[in-house]
């Protein structure tokens, strides 16, 4: 499979850049787009659709093809994959019943293809990424491949879309099923921060709205362990802190911890809401600000993942999240060029209000602050 990535900063220099693509007799088939809500997703898709491809596409973020991360841009990874090989759904889900529309789709990509494996993009703030895995493992298995992430809105945090050929909304699923028996397709979700203190347990929480851990409400207890004076209302970089810096770490029974930053602050009895669900009763730990090591275990992972089980690929797919480089800031090109020379193949990637994938010896789970990386080889 031959692949090629473009990035553009209007419908113009995409146009550009595709047709010097194909110049070359180059004839892709599929379209994986990464669009800023600022640029004519629409126009770009016309462009595609007009070439004969079908389209994944998420709004972002920020997006990239290389390890300089872009905002307000378009980045696309171009694949000439066989058509019999990979089928596009999508479904919006205005009922919110995420599981159940996830369900449906995974029951019509095992009528057509006895070993699936997912690309997934989800739109709308509120959607339960982990209710699409729960639905698609409910009829692939727990094992099955899947990745993705959550679509983003150049951090806006308002309104987010995926989209397709002729179609786009902000409360739907779009999935990339491809035919494992003829395409290989790897992946790994790993965030890098560090974990401090000893393990906590969860005094009381409903869903994501976590209100106390050992007894303390969680954000005076967040405070605390990440020295913050402020913790109040009048502190307009208290969220932007807490989510990006001071994240609990869901401990599991197998696998890597999962990241769950809070996000809103109820000031009522000072609990938080985070990025997903924290059962009452789990042990958590809080974690570090992140430091160099946070980009070195990112890329290592990946590294191991082409030692072990993916020496060759074809393209590389990237889901990062939004946090990342608010934290990591200038330093997240680093990670994305150590990324990118593990196969040296085209790539395109997002910054993502969350990401879908296996924590590394765990089971699939919705992340935060982590980098899901999948790669892609034709057999």
């Amino acid at each position: 499979m031959l692949a090629k990535s473009i990035k553009g900063k209007s419908t113009a220099a995409i146009k550009t850049s595709l047709e010097q693509c194909l110049s070359d007799g180059f004839t892709p088939t599929l379209a994986i787009c990464f669009i800023s809500k600022s640029q004519d997703r629409v126009a770009i898709c016309n462009l595609l659709d007009e070439k004969n491809m079908q389209v994944f596409g998420c709004t972002t973020n920020g997006e990239f093809i290389d390890e300089e991360p872009q905002k307000g841009s378009a980045a696309i990874l171009l694949l000439d994959m066989k058509k019999e090989n990979f089928q596009i759904y999508y479904e919006e889900y205005p009922e919110k019943n995420y599981r159940q529309v996830a369900k449906g789709i995974a029951e019509k990509a095992k009528k057509k293809f006895a070993q699936p494996a997912f690309l997934i993009g989800i739109s709308n703030a509120a959607a339960d990424g982990e209710e699409v895995l729960r639905g698609i493992e409910e009829v692939c298995g727990q094992e099955v491949n899947a990745f993705g992430g959550a679509a983003g809105d150049d951090y806006a945090f308002t309104e987010t879309f995926v989209f397709t050929n002729q179609k786009d909304s902000d409360s739907a699923i779009i999935c990339l099923v491809l035919d494992e028996s003829k395409v290989k397709v790897e992946g790994i979700a790993t965030c890098g921060w560090k974990a401090v203190g000893t393990e906590k347990v969860v005094t009381k929480s409903e869903g994501n709205h976590v209100y106390t851990v050992d007894n303390i409400p969680v954000l005076d207890l967040t405070a605390k362990y990440g020295g913050i004076e402020n913790a109040n209302p009048e502190n307009n970089n208290l969220l932007i802190d807490i989510a990006a810096n001071f994240p609990l770490q869901l401990q599991r029974d197998k696998g890597d911890p999962i990241m769950r930053p809070g996000l809103v602050v109820d000031w009522d009895d000072r609990s938080y809401y985070t990025s997903g669900s924290v059962p009452q009763g789990s042990k958590v730990r809080f974690s570090l600000p992140p430091d160099f090591d946070v980009m070195d275990k990112v890329v290592k992972g990946v590294q191991q993942l082409k030692e072990t089980t993916m020496q060759e690929a074809d393209a590389l797919v990237v889901f990062s999240c939004a946090g990342r480089i608010l934290s990591l800031g200038p330093l997240m090109s680093q990670e994305l060029e150590g990324v990118k020379k593990v196969w040296n193949v085209p790539m395109a990637g997002m910054f993502s209000n969350a990401e879908l994938g296996r924590a590394t010896g765990g089971n699939l789970e919705m992340h935060n602050l982590t980098t899901c990386c999948v790669a892609l080889k034709e057999k």
